[in-house]
C-alpha cells in the first residue's frame, strides 16, 4: 500500500504564501532572528497547513515557540544554501500530538521507544503526522488510538489547539546538523472518563511506545521548571511494556529532568517541547493563556 501523504507547512505573510523551506526559522519568519515565540494564526487549508502573520478562514490564533538557541535559527542564508542537497530538499511537515486530559486532570504522555530514529527515549503527548485528506482532531484521534488504543470520537469529547512548536531535530548543532524540521501542534482533548478508566483500556504500540505516564498539575509543574520544588513531586510512578509484559517503575525526576542538558540522545528524558505542552496545559487549567 502507498503510504500516505503528509501535509506540509506553508508560510503567508503581507497577503504572500510560500511553502516553508527546510533551512529557514519558521518562527524567525514571523518574530525576527533573535525570538523564541510569536502569536500567529494557523489553520488547515485545501490540504495546506497556514501559518500566517493575519487571521484567515477557520484559522486560530496561538503561540508559535521554538528551542533556544534553535539550530535552524544559526544559519545565515549562506550557510542554509550549503545544506547537503538531500537535506535542503527535505519538506516542513505537521506533526499533531493530542494532549488527553482525563476528568480528574491527568494527561498522558508516553515514552518513544529507544529504537526510533527520532527523539528516541523521550517523553511526549501520543502523536504523529497530519496525513493528506483529515482534518486536524481526527489525525490526533488516529495517532492516539495508533499508540495507545484509547479511542475518543468529537462527538463525545471536547478538543482545542493549545499552541505551536517548531521542533528541529537533532536539537543542538553539537549533535549534528539538522536532519527533521516540524511544526508541531498540541491539542488538547477533554475525555469524560478518569484516568483509572482510560489506563485499563491502555495497549502500547511497542515498536513506537515503551512506557507511560500519567502526569497532573503537580508533576507537570515539576517538569516544566516551577520554583518551590518543596512541594513537587521528586519521583513519579510509571508503566513500562517489553515483550507484552506491563511493569511498574518509579521514576527520579531529578535525574531525568538533567538527561537533556548533560545526556546523551538516547537516555531517558522530558524533551524541551513536552516541557512547552505541558507549560500549556498548566496555563489552561489556571484560567490564563500563554
Amino acid at each position: 500500500m502507498e503510504a500516505a501523504k503528509r501535509v506540509l507547512v506553508y508560510l503567508k505573510k503581507n497577503s504572500v504564501i510560500q511553502r516553508a523551506k527546510f533551512a529557514q526559522s519558521i518562527t524567525g519568519y514571523y518574530s525576527g532572528a533573535h525570538e523564541r515565540k510569536v502569536l500567529v494564526h494557523c489553520g488547515l487549508d485545501h490540504n495546506k497547513f497556514v501559518i500566517s502573520d493575519r487571521p484567515f478562514r477557520k484559522s486560530c490564533r496561538v503561540e508559535l515557540r521554538r528551542l533556544s538557541p534553535c539550530p535552524i535559527s544559526h544559519f545565515s542564508s549562506s550557510q542554509a544554501a550549503a545544506f547537503p542537497e538531500k537535506v535542503q530538499g527535505r519538506e516542513i511537515g505537521v506533526a499533531i500530538t493530542v494532549l488527553l486530559q482525563s476528568a480528574n486532570q491527568r494527561v498522558l504522555l508516553i515514552r518513544r521507544s529507544k529504537t526510533l530514529s527520532v527523539f528516541p527515549n523521550a517523553w511526549v503527548p501520543p502523536g504523529g503526522h497530519l496525513e493528506i485528506g483529515e482534518q486536524l482532531f481526527e489525525a490526533g484521534r488516529r495517532e492516539l488510538e495508533e499508540e495507545t488504543n484509547l479511542q475518543v470520537h468529537s462527538g463525545n469529547v471536547s478538543w482545542s489547539m493549545l499552541g505551536l512548536w517548531e521542533s528541529v531535530y537533532p536539537p543542538a548543532l553539537s549533535q549534528g546538523m539538522p536532519q527533521f524540521h516540524h511544526i508541531v501542534m498540541f491539542l488538547l482533548v477533554h475525555s469524560i472518563e478518569t484516568h483509572q478508566q482510560l489506563h485499563k483500556k491502555l495497549r502500547l504500540n511497542e515498536l513506537e511506545v515503551s512506557a507511560c505516564l500519567w502526569v497532573d498539575p503537580c508533576l507537570a509543574g515539576r517538569v516544566v521548571g516551577e520554583k518551590d520544588l518543596s512541594i513537587l513531586p521528586s519521583t513519579a510512578s510509571i508503566t513500562e511494556v517489553k515483550a507484552g509484559v506491563w511493569s511498574q517503575r518509579c521514576l527520579d525526576l531529578g535525574a531525568v529532568l538533567s538527561t537533556e542538558l548533560v545526556g546523551s540522545e538516547v537516555e531517558e528524558r522530558f524533551i524541551s517541547g513536552t516541557k512547552y505542552a505541558l507549560g500549556l496545559w498548566l496555563n489552561t487549567l489556571r484560567g490564563y493563556s500563554a
